[in-house]
C-alpha cells in the first residue's frame, strides 16, 4: 500500500508528534520570545495555504528529550482523543543514540502507533533518520539507523504512510544546516524540511521549491579551526549529554507541549 494523496483533498486537523526535531529546537519564534518553530510549524503554515475551503487546525505535542515509548505512551493517546486527518510521527533518534537499542523493535512499536492512527482514518507522515556519516562519534549509530530506515519504508509500505526521506536527502548534509550541537536544524534547515515534507504529502508547489537547491559552495576549514570546534562540541554538548545520561535525567524534563491543543492557524 503506498501513500495516496489523491484520496484526500486536504487536511483540516494536524497534530505534531516527537521529540526536539518537531518541537523546533534551534529556529527560534520571531514571534514568541524564547520558544521554537522548526518544520512542523512551517509545514501547518503550508497546509493551511492550500487548504481550499475552511481552516485548518494544529496542535504541536512533541517535547524535547523524549524517546519513542515516551511518545507512543504520551502523546498518541492525546492526539488520538483529538480525532486528526494528519499526524507526523518523527521519533527514536534519541533511542538510537543509547548503547543496546534494537532498531527493529523500535519500528515494531512505531507500527502499532501508525496502525492506530490509520484505523481512526487519520493520514500519517513519518520521516527517516539523518544518515550521521559525516558526523564523529554520532557515526557510530549509522548501522542502526540505517536498520531503523529499512524497517520506516516497510511500515509505510504496509500502512500506506508518507514518508519524509532524510537520509537520501544531500542538501541535509551541509554543515551549515545544522546549529553548533550537530544535533538540530538551523532556521534555514527547517525551513527545507517543510517543504520536504510538503512534497512528501503532494502539497500543491512544494516539489517546485528551492529546498533541493544547494547552498553556495564555501572554502575547507583549516585544520586547527576544526580541531576546535571538535574540542568545543565535546565539551558543550557531548559531555553533558553524557551527564544526563549518568544521572538519569532528560533536557525534557519538566517541560509540556509548546500548542497542547488543536488551534486555527490563520490563512497567509
Amino acid at each position: 500500500m503506498q501513500f495516496d494523496r489523491s484520496s484526500r483533498s486536504s487536511w483540516h486537523r494536524y497534530i505534531a508528534l516527537g521529540d526536539s526535531f518537531t518541537e523546533g529546537l534551534s529556529d527560534p519564534a520571531p514571534d514568541r520570545p524564547g520558544e521554537f518553530r522548526g518544520w512542523a510549524d512551517r509545514l501547518a503554515e503550508h497546509l493551511a495555504a492550500a487548504a481550499p475551503h475552511g481552516d485548518v487546525e494544529y496542535a504541536n505535542l512533541a517535547i524535547r528529550g523524549r524517546l519513542l515509548p515516551q511518545v507512543l505512551d504520551e502523546q498518541v493517546p492525546v492526539a488520538l482523543d483529538a480525532q486528526p486527518d494528519l499526524v507526523s510521527l518523527v521519533a527514536g533518534g534519541n533511542d538510537l543514540l543509547r548503547p543496546g537499542t534494537d532498531p527493529d523493535e523500535l519500528a515494531a512499536q512505531l507500527e502499532g502507533a501508525v496502525v492506530r492512527f490509520r484505523e481512526a482514518g487519520a493520514d500519517v507522515l513519518l520521516a527517516t533518520g539523518v544518515d550521521p556519516r559525516q558526523t564523529p562519534i554520532l557515526r557510530r549509530t549509522r548501522g542502526k539507523v540505517a536498520i531503523f530506515n529499512a524497517n520506516l519504508w516497510s511500515v509505510a509500505a504496509r500502512t500506506g504512510a508518507a514518508v519524509l526521506d532524510q537520509w537520501g536527502a544531500a542538501w541535509i548534509q551541509d554543515w551549515r544546516m545544522w546549529d553548533s550541537d550537530r544535533i538540530h536544524l538551523t532556521d534555514e534547515g527547517h525551513r527545507r524540511t517543510a517543504l520536504a515534507a510538503a512534497a512528501a504529502l503532494g502539497l500543491p508547489g512544494a516539489d517546485g521549491e528551492d529546498w533541493r537547491t544547494p547552498l553556495p559552495p564555501q572554502p575547507p576549514r583549516e585544520l586547527r579551526v576544526a580541531l576546535a570546534e571538535e574540542a568545543a562540541w565535546v565539551r558543550g554538548f557531548v559531555a553533558p549529554w553524557i551527564g544526563r545520561r549518568l544521572r538519569g535525567r532528560s533536557s525534557g524534563d519538566g517541560r509540556a507541549a509548546k500548542r497542547p491543543v488543536p488551534l486555527v492557524l490563520p490563512r497567509r
